[in-house]
């Protein structure tokens, strides 16, 4: 009887073990808003890690408390999209729950190095980026201490590993002007008294594959593109998509679900960069642009509520952690 239930335990422990395996070939998206348990009106920033332990920074913004925030652990590479100061870091929250989350308080000033550049330099991490803008950041992230060799150009068509994960570059609809307060001496002086920018070419959005499979598409700030049909979804087949939905500057909440419905196609979508006060006590405020990107999608839509950890397949369900 005895031998007869070793086969038995054995195939029940090896179930078990496979079943340990699969929990834990997730990928985790942390988002880093101002106030927690809420989708507010800066909130950018995501960490996204790998199964293997990778760490991605995206699109610090202002709501990253500077370096020393607790929250970032540690930083394998830091994808910026765009120089707009809302995801390069011209400011950050002073402390937790910092004004309210309609308005929070970013009085702390980063400029001129930027909240990226200083992450980037205080967790000697990547900096990936496209366009214009590497020869820019390599200057800056040696000024601020780091190694120029740090800052790594993925342009749309490229790609760059880190630690076996696959960033690639894709286009944006958008703009990429620097802030004249991002540049020292008589230049940026010039620039800010004739209302002018720094242009650092074109914008960019991010594909990234992860080791258990799942492909994710980020987009940056961005209109409709037909890269989001031919590219997104023919070529890379991403199974879940972070978008922009706040209307004016990018897709506003229909034209992003119909991204998402028609375009990308994927099997879901975190909401991003609303540019309001999408929530209360986590819940979707009635009459935002959030409640309408969600009635208007076909697929399942993932708040990004602040330092709330989501868990993905690689499928691009949500196994964990999701509003």
């Amino acid at each position: 009887m005895r031998l007869a239930l070793i086969p038995c335990l054995a195939a029940i422990a090896a179930s078990l073990l496979l079943a340990s395996g699969a929990s834990a070939q997730t990928v985790k998206i942390t988002p880093l808003g101002s106030h927690a348990g809420e989708f507010c009106r800066f909130d950018r920033a995501l960490v996204l890690e790998d199964p293997n332990g990778t760490r991605l920074l995206y699109d610090v913004g202002r709501t990253v408390r500077g370096a020393e925030d607790a929250r970032l652990g540690s930083i394998d590479a830091v994808l910026l999209s765009h120089v707009h100061g809302d995801h390069l870091g011209d400011r950050h929250q002073s402390g937790p729950e910092a004004g309210s989350c309609g308005d929070p308080d970013v009085s702390v000033v980063d400029a001129p190095t930027s909240g990226t550049v200083l992450i980037t330099v205080a967790k000697n991490a990547k900096l990936l980026v496209g366009g214009e803008m590497a020869s820019f950041f390599m200057k800056k992230v040696a000024k601020a201490g780091g190694k120029a060799t740090q800052v790594q150009l993925v342009r749309f068509g490229g790609e760059r590993d880190v630690n076996s994960v696959t960033v690639y570059g894709v286009p944006a609809v958008h703009s990429n002007g620097l802030s004249p307060e991002f540049l020292e001496g008589a230049h940026g002086h010039a620039l800010e008294e004739s209302g002018l920018t720094a242009y650092l070419g074109p914008p960019g959005g991010f594909v990234v594959e992860f080791t258990n499979g799942l492909t994710i598409y980020l987009s940056g700030d961005t209109g409709h593109t037909a890269e989001q049909d031919a590219v997104v979804r023919r070529r890379f087949g991403a199974e879940l998509a972070v978008m922009n939905i706040g209307g004016v500057f990018t897709t506003g909440p229909t034209e992003a679900a119909f991204v998402i419905n028609e375009l990308v196609q994927p099997a879901a979508v975190i909401a991003s960069h609303a540019n309001e006060e999408a929530t209360a006590g986590g819940q979707v405020k009635p009459g935002t642009k959030t409640a309408s990107f969600i009635a208007a999608t076909k697929v399942p839509v993932h708040l990004p509520l602040s330092d709330r950890t989501m868990e993905f397949d690689s499928g691009g369900n949500c196994v964990g952690g999701c509003s």
